[in-house]
């Protein structure tokens, strides 16, 4: 089969196209036709070998794919061939076939499009995640988002704006701060132009945020820590800038606020009763029209390293998918 591989770890400009065999599913498994896997920041990472986990060589990314089931493990249960579904395997999606965990397997209702349910595992999943179950956000709440133009950024806000929350959208330009105001943001703060602190206390009457969603980290942490509410909640899920923060810990005494880790690939296999039913909430909310994941671009397998490079530089705004 067709897949973009990666043979040895390296920068991104050293991974081609190229063939590997056709999976067979372990008794646990699924193998999936992939009609569309979603590029994400850690597929940059897991090439590099600068992510957590370093699959056996060779292997394609791509963690998040939708299509339909083309074989089934002798285990398996409550599955049927050539059934929609989205799934999640950490890599492997950017090939024409992928497996994946029967129980990180997601049926796709009829009313979602592979591309969308593609464009939406991750970001909407980790969104929900991290707003619903770890902040345990509240109507009327004010929820800043950093790096609110990207996949979970904007997932984000209009999941916050979904449940009656009042969202600051944070990016480094005007372009992306437009995106974001389509998506519901009700102000937005160009970081790099304006001191986010500042910028946030004056939108807020002085108080400050309620939760803040990081995907940036770096010296925009503490700049956001700085700028919530007491007793505001802190989630940390990525780290676009590149530096991971360090955040002085007499910040979180001062105005008595959580730094909440989101890990939502760890959720899954952790909490896999749970997390099906918040992803079955966002592909409703998906059908019904409420969340609507923007795509920005599709690519080929054999320009699925032009998307990394887009996504790596910081030029997506939206989700950008690999459709083999």
């Amino acid at each position: 089969m067709r897949a973009y591989l990666c043979h040895a770890f390296g920068p991104l400009d050293q991974h081609h196209a190229g063939q590997l065999p056709d999976p067979t599913p372990a008794d646990d498994e699924v193998i999936v036709q992939v009609e569309a896997a979603g590029v994400n920041y850690y597929d940059t990472l897991i090439v590099q070998g600068r992510y957590q986990l370093k699959p056996g060589l060779p292997f394609s990314p791509g963690g998040e794919f939708a299509g339909r089931i083309s074989a089934i493990g002798a285990q398996v249960e409550g599955f049927q061939l050539g059934q929609r579904v989205l799934a999640f395997n950490s890599f492997g999606g950017y090939a024409e076939k992928a497996r994946a965990k029967a129980r990180q397997v997601f049926p796709l209702p009829d009313e979602v499009a592979s591309d969308v349910a593609a464009a939406a595992l991750v970001a909407y999943a980790t969104a929900w995640h991290a707003l619903h179950d770890r902040a345990r956000m509240q109507p009327g709440e004010t929820v800043l988002v950093l790096g609110a133009a990207g996949g979970v950024g904007l997932a984000a806000v209009q999941i916050a704006r979904a449940a009656g929350c009042r969202v600051i959208a944070a990016a480094s330009s005007d372009d992306k701060l437009a995106l974001c105001a389509e998506s519901g943001a009700c102000l937005g703060i160009n970081y790099r132009e304006q001191a986010l602190k500042e910028a946030v206390k004056a939108a807020t009457a002085g108080r400050g945020a309620d939760i803040v969603v990081d995907v940036v980290g770096d010296a925009y942490t503490e700049a956001a820590v700085r700028a919530t509410a007491w007793r505001g909640r802190v989630l940390i899920i990525g780290f676009a800038a590149g530096e991971i923060p360090r955040v002085p810990a007499n910040l979180l005494l001062l105005k008595g606020c959580d730094l909440l880790g989101v890990f939502w690939d760890e959720f899954l296999r952790r909490e896999p009763e749970s997390c099906h039913r918040q992803v079955a909430a966002v592909l409703a909310g998906i059908a019904d029209g409420t969340l609507r994941p923007p795509i920005q671009g599709r690519y080929p397998i054999e320009h699925a390293g032009e998307a990394l490079r887009v996504l790596a530089e910081r030029r997506a705004t939206g989700k950008l998918l690999i459709t083999p």
